[in-house]
């Protein structure tokens, strides 16, 4: 199998120039149905947006001096923080933001859908409560 044959079978966007948003939300959307249903059932109300950047007000929130050095971010309550008390409200959002991902995906050489999995997966383990140390320490472990 060449290369041009498996670029055949993807989307539109994720061939030629740096793929547009549409494509990033296919490949997010492609990376979720690989997950296992057990945790399937638990997100399927969180909301993936793809932006280009954090505004400035996410970046100062976030302590994060500059845009490139955020690809991916959970807003919403963790389920390990949930009770009956809480409802309503906004729902949960994992927003990928594309041009840090393309920046990432340039530098470290990773195929591109692989890198896009990684940071959906990263910020859903938010959703399900992990801290970022708890993610990397399992990262390594794995």
């Amino acid at each position: 199998m060449t290369d041009k044959t498996v670029l055949s079978d993807l989307p539109a966007g994720w061939t030629g120039g740096a793929p547009d948003a549409d494509a990033f939300h296919a490949m997010a959307q492609a990376a979720l149905a690989t997950l296992p249903d057990v945790f399937l059932q638990h997100i399927r109300d969180v909301v993936i947006a793809i932006e280009e950047f954090a505004d400035d007000a996410t970046l100062t929130s976030l302590d994060i001096e500059h845009p490139y050095d955020l690809t991916g971010l959970y807003e919403g309550r963790p389920l390990t923080e949930r009770s009956i008390d809480h409802s309503g409200g906004m729902p949960d959002r994992v927003t990928l933001y594309r041009i840090p991902i393309l920046v990432e995906w340039i530098e470290g050489g990773e195929r591109l859908d692989w890198l896009v999995r990684h940071v959906l997966i990263h910020e859903i383990g938010h959703h399900f409560g992990f801290s970022d140390d708890d993610m990397h320490a399992l990262e390594d472990m794995a």
